[in-house]
């Protein structure tokens, strides 16, 4: 897995300890160390997530599974934004800048071609059709 697309999810995991900061450090250094103690995790979550796809606005068990995550972070959470959305809010210290991140959890209705362990057999109604659904 590409280390730049688990930039994300380690600054979110480790925002609270970034603003505890009093001083600037080396952030590379930082976010790599972050990366590689929580890459397992961040591995198993993605796999969690592509062999349980859920259809827009269906996302029950998703919006579930990532509100109880950011509970455990101690974060304000919402859900039922807009139907199936989740909002996790950590409020900081000091007054100052905010930093949003915003991600999709729907599937789309067509088979997973992947062949991978994790690949989705995960079949939703679509248009009136079962159709085979995944993360394509």
């Amino acid at each position: 897995m590409n280390r730049f697309l688990l930039i994300p999810t380690v600054v979110l995991l480790a925002s609270s300890a970034l603003l505890a900061q009093d001083s600037a450090e080396d952030w590379h250094a930082f976010i790599n160390a972050e990366t590689d103690a929580r890459f397992d995790d961040i591995v198993e979550w993605r796999r969690h997530f592509h062999q349980n796809p859920e259809l827009s606005n269906r996302e029950f068990e998703t919006g579930n599974y990532i509100a109880e995550f950011l509970r455990g972070l101690d974060m304000e959470v919402t859900t039922g934004v807009a139907r199936t959305g989740v909002v996790g809010v950590l409020r900081g210290g000091l007054p100052g800048p905010v930093v949003g991140l915003r991600a999709d959890m729907d599937a789309l209705p067509v088979p997973s071609r992947a062949g991978l362990p994790f690949s989705p057999e995960v079949i939703g109604e679509y248009l009136g059709d079962e159709v085979p659904v995944s993360h394509a």
